[in-house]
């Protein structure tokens, strides 16, 4: 699996998210801690998660199985990245040294041995990871399959915008594919992904930092972010819905570039045959 992922880095076909990752934890802080855990208890609609097994595919920093951890619940966190499994593990030694209710690996999302010998769990978390898999529907089946009946699976995937998603894909591939390219990419769009948004934050009064996370960071992941595939939130609830979920949130970024937020239900213990 290490080999698979160098190989496809070196290919230019993936981006180095564990290398982001890696200078991200070093800023976590109690407020982004809080940030984190307050993300999790607004959309899954809980005050804790004690008593819960909670699974985390793509653990990236690390940063949301260590909110999950510090809600209570048993976590299970792997990444197809292996620098992004050792950023999990930093933090779990930092916070929670020796715990064994929190389990970290690597390991693929698209590996169907892999994931059926883990189980079911009562929260399967998933946030901008899937649609960086490689087979986005491969992935979305797996992870679905993770959920236990009447458990959640907290997911976000990019948005769909049609010609400006084709345009990103086309950023994205040069970035990871020319180094030179990498350095104009980034100086082109810092001034809208990164000034503007930050002085909006300013102005507003708003937070710099959303779920935690850092805007510098966040830009480079999504300039850098590939494999990368996107659709529209009438997709992922006709999917989840055939297969005997009930969705019970969303938050869309509004048709615009980023994330669409779900947390479905899975209200079946059967899972449909397609034939």
């Amino acid at each position: 699996m290490s080999q698979r992922h160098r190989d496809e880095v070196a290919a230019g076909g993936r981006f180095r998210f564990g290398e982001n990752w890696e200078r991200f934890i070093e800023d976590i802080d109690e407020m982004r801690l809080q940030k984190a855990e307050g993300s999790l208890r607004d959309m899954l609609g809980v005050a804790d998660l004690r008593g819960l097994r909670f699974l985390d595919i793509g653990s990236g920093s690390g940063l949301f199985s260590l909110a999950a951890r510090r809600l209570g619940a048993s976590v299970y966190s792997f990444d197809f990245d292996p620098v992004s499994v050792a950023c999990t593990r930093v933090l779990r030694e930092k916070y929670f040294a020796g715990d064994s209710e929190w389990y970290i690996e690597k390991g693929s999302v698209l590996d169907d041995a892999y994931m059926a010998e883990l189980g079911t769990f009562d929260i399967v978390y998933s946030w901008g990871v899937l649609h960086h898999s490689g087979d986005m529907a491969h992935a979305l089946d797996n992870a679905a399959k993770a959920v236990s009946t009447c458990g959640k699976l907290f997911i976000a995937l990019y948005n769909d915008q049609g010609l400006i998603s084709h345009y990103w894909t086309f950023v994205k591939k040069a970035y990871n594919r020319n180094p030179l390219l990498r350095v104009l990419i980034i100086v082109v769009h810092t001034p809208y992904l990164y000034c503007l948004r930050w002085l909006v934050r300013k102005v507003s009064g708003r937070s710099s930092v959303e779920r935690g996370m850092a805007l510098w960071r966040d830009m480079i992941d999504w300039l850098g972010g590939y494999p990368f595939e996107v659709s529209t939130p009438a997709q992922i609830f006709k999917l989840h819905r055939d297969r005997g979920f009930v969705l019970r949130a969303l938050v869309t970024c509004g048709g615009r570039t980023g994330c669409n937020e779900y947390v479905f239900e899975r209200a079946k213990s059967e899972w449909p045959s397609y034939g």
